[in-house]
């Protein structure tokens, strides 16, 4: 490698345009690292920490190019010259055979997230349940196949630095079985989470209720459950602490919506009522491909304090029961106020007790 300082002046100015492009993707790629690893804390105070470090990143990267160049073309400024003649001997013994593992390294790294885009899943209007476990596999698989590329990518290049892979491997392993007993909970949430995934108990885009936490299913991998509610916050539930979990839009779903009439009103022409307005609804060609049998009117269901309440049930696809039991309170109510049929509010009737004066 001292050798290039007798190359051809063109070979020099290409070997310093290569050096540049590898300064600038080692110096771009090491401040994304930093700025990945401020994500990951929730706490904005220490950014300026990250982007200090990033930026001596930079600095570092900057002077091994300086350095390199100066001795590249024999430049007598010191100590840029001496560095610049460690650097290359350094790249000679162990430094290129690093760059070409991590290229490779990011190079596989990337292909796992290409191949995972090519993988085309078919994504129909209706919410199919295969869809959804394949969804859920292929990020399961993709996240597993990018840690065992990276997990690799880091032995090897600690192999071409010199370190004994072998007792690092087995000091880990001893390491590993030691944290084991103090992080349980971390071994039961991956052991959960892969039966969660075994048995198919739900997937992304399921809609599940955990506890008093109930949403939509963004991600998911071994350790976690990530859920959105309808206010738009994000849960995440490790998955060990999943005991019981209720899918509400697995193959179909029922709406069932609860009509009052008061009691004054004729109960027989009211359950006509309800159910004509029920059927025009399952017929209804923008509604009809939402439904999975004819809806239900199953009668008189409780006699309140207000109101004689009537049950109607709707069986629907998956994840279209809300929609149908909110258009349906609307017709519902409309229709009601056409036909006469008064919808009672709570009322109470107040006896005032005079007492005789003598």
């Amino acid at each position: 490698m001292v050798n290039l300082q007798d190359s051809q002046v063109w070979l020099k100015y290409l070997i310093s345009i290569l050096s540049l492009l590898l300064a600038y993707y080692v110096g771009r790629a090491g401040s994304r690292f930093f700025g990945w690893v401020a994500r990951l804390t929730s706490d904005t105070r220490d950014d300026p920490f990250w982007k200090a470090l990033a930026a001596g990143w930079w600095l570092v990267v900057l002077l091994a190019l300086a350095a390199f160049i100066t001795f590249l073309h024999d430049l007598r400024l010191e100590p840029l010259r001496t560095w610049g003649e460690l650097l290359v001997r350094w790249m000679g013994s162990r430094g290129l055979g690093v760059l070409f593992i991590l290229a490779g390294t990011y190079a596989v790294y990337r292909l796992v997230e290409v191949m995972a885009r090519q993988i085309k899943i078919p994504q129909g209007a209706d919410f199919e349940r295969e869809t959804v476990r394949k969804q859920t596999l292929l990020a399961v698989v993709e996240s597993t196949a990018k840690g065992v590329v990276v997990t690799i990518g880091a032995l090897l290049v600690l192999a071409n630095l010199g370190f004994n892979v072998s007792a690092l491997i087995a000091g880990a392993g001893i390491a590993g079985l030691a944290v084991s007993f103090a992080s349980q909970n971390l071994v039961r949430d991956v052991i959960n989470g892969f039966f969660i995934i075994l048995e198919d108990q739900y997937g992304v885009g399921d809609v599940i209720r955990v506890g008093d936490l109930a949403g939509g299913v963004e991600r998911m991998n071994l350790r976690l459950t990530v859920l959105r509610d309808l206010e738009g916050k994000v849960h995440f539930v490790p998955n060990g602490q999943i005991n019981r979990v209720t899918v509400m839009s697995r193959d179909w779903a029922r709406a069932i919506v609860d009509v009052g009439v008061a009691y004054g009103a004729d109960l027989d022409r009211a359950l006509q009522v309800i159910g004509d307005e029920a059927h025009r609804l399952y017929q209804d060609p923008e509604w009809a491909e939402k439904f999975t049998d004819e809806p239900q009117v199953l009668g008189v269901n409780s006699l309140d304090d207000s109101a004689v309440t009537i049950r109607v049930m709707f069986n629907t696809k998956a994840k279209e029961q809300w929609g149908v039991a909110r258009e349906f309170n609307r017709r519902i109510k409309n229709r009601l106020d056409a036909e006469g049929i008064e919808i009672p509010f709570p009322q109470r009737t107040v006896w005032l007790r005079q007492e005789e004066t003598s």
